[in-house]
């Protein structure tokens, strides 16, 4: 192909999908064929539904966890919301402690992962989509039943790290977004791409402003346990829909193998030289783009996982001592951005170019953080909740302008790279995020914040 012949992409684009689809149909269907139209945002919405439930009872089991074991009841005190009381030491430690070992539990989980996410992703360009979709649900649901075993018997919480290693070795949450992202890469045209993205990304916060109303309410009333139940259940659940519902979408090959070097390089490959489809000339202009949307999305979901990780230990302490229930509502209105930024994207898209909606976004992410970094009673809180509405609108137009840039054999490689990115992302916004609140609260409990804002000033300025 020409370089000039860009006029035809989007038509080769879509008749590879449509050649995908043919084959699908006479190769691979799942064992149950429904007469009702099926798609893979069930299989997301029950994932994050799962990944949701638990992530707010998890800081809250190691908190109360800690502070047992040192003696320490103070978020149970009439006093604790009252600024003029002197800072309790023993709740300075429970922070600290809930803090690292918040940190060490991410840090092995998604260690692991990010070495199985290339294996994984790139494997479903040959293998298929729906296995990448059905292993990660398995390795989440025997996590949580570590978990539920180290609830009954009360074992030390390093036990938490064993659920962790059994879900990073089967790709973890991260693998499933790659295939949910790659299969709607698989059956979208150019032009629909972006908000089927969103609409994926809308998924995740519908599932999990449920889970986060659920969950509060529910350990206030029944504690842990119970909830830990229905963790274990819908990521059964979503492995089973997948499995019997989902019709495939590209043709798998046989005689594809998972631990190969093939899978590196096909990412290597991506981005070293801009992808199969770029020419020679265009090369070049698509690795820049590729790395410097890539870094965007770097820099973007490190700021939401990292400051997103300190909203419940944030609203726990002083002068908040927000409860379960308040805790659940407060994760809620977080999730509930991720449905305003679809409904925003789509509005804004009638008037404004993709760039211009992710500007928007980060503008609004930055007033939120800016607002929480001051958040000192319940209503100011929740209003930073509600500045940040639009917050979730700039991923989805990170990953179509990446998608839209490689050939559509490379989708899996490529959001596997995406993928590997957003466990970085984790990683780096756990580590950092985690160490750098106990080490600052005592100047300016809110400087974590301020730094997340500032940080968006990077992506803002490459998108510009």
């Amino acid at each position: 192909m020409q370089p000039s012949s860009t006029s035809t992409l989007p038509i080769l684009a879509d008749s590879k999908e449509a050649v995908n689809d043919v084959s699908t149909t006479r190769s691979v269907r799942p064992p149950f064929t429904c007469p009702l139209p099926v798609a893979v945002e069930p299989v997301m919405f029950l994932s994050m539904f799962s990944l949701a439930l638990q992530a707010p009872l998890v800081t809250q089991y190691l908190w109360d966890r800690i502070s047992e074991d040192l003696g320490y009841n103070g978020s149970k005190r009439s006093e604790c919301s009252n600024s003029s009381v002197p800072l309790d030491p023993l709740q300075k430690e429970v922070e600290t402690l809930t803090a690292h070992w918040n940190l060490y539990i991410n840090l092995w989980g998604f260690s692991l992962g990010l070495f199985m996410v290339p294996f994984l992703g790139s494997w479903s360009d040959l293998a298929g989509r729906r296995p990448v979709l059905i292993l990660p649900n398995l390795g989440l649901a025997l996590q949580a039943g570590v978990y539920l075993v180290v609830m009954y018997l009360k074992l030390p919480v390093v036990y938490f790290l064993v659920g962790r290693l059994l879900s990073g070795l089967s790709g973890d949450f991260n693998t499933i977004l790659a295939g949910c992202f790659a299969y709607m890469a698989d059956t979208s045209n150019r032009r629909s791409r972006t908000f089927k993205m969103a609409v994926l990304e809308a998924c995740l916060g519908l599932s999990g402003m449920l889970a986060s109303i659920i969950g509060g309410q529910w350990r206030q009333a029944q504690g842990y346990i119970n909830p830990f139940w229905l963790v274990l259940a819908t990521n059964l659940a979503s492995a089973l829909y997948a499995y019997l519902f989902v019709r495939e979408s590209v043709l798998p090959d046989p005689s594809a193998k998972l631990f190969t070097t093939r899978h590196h390089k096909a990412i290597w490959h991506l981005y070293s030289t801009g992808g199969s489809s770029s020419s020679e000339d265009s090369g070049r202009f698509h690795r820049c783009k590729l790395w410097l949307y890539t870094l965007c999305f770097f820099l973007v979901v490190a700021v939401h996982s990292g400051s997103r990780e300190l909203f419940v230990l944030y609203e726990l302490s002083s002068p908040l001592c927000w409860g379960p229930t308040l805790i659940g509502y407060g994760s809620a209105a977080q999730h509930l951005s991720y449905l305003s930024s679809l409904l925003g994207l789509r509005v804004m898209q009638y008037c404004l170019e993709d760039s211009w909606v992710a500007l928007v976004a980060l503008a609004s992410n930055f007033i939120g953080l800016v607002v929480f970094s001051v958040a000192d009673t319940t209503q100011l809180m929740f209003t930073g909740y509600g500045l940040s509405f639009l917050l979730m609108a700039v991923t989805p137009v990170i990953r179509s302008k990446l998608s839209k840039l490689v050939d559509p054999s490379e989708q899996g490689a490529l959001f596997a790279a995406v993928a590997c990115v957003e466990s970085l992302c984790y990683l780096a916004g756990s580590g950092v995020f985690n160490s750098l609140y106990p080490a600052t609260r005592h100047f300016m409990k809110g400087f974590t914040f301020i730094f997340a804002a500032l940080i968006l000033f990077i992506p803002a300025g490459i998108i510009w």
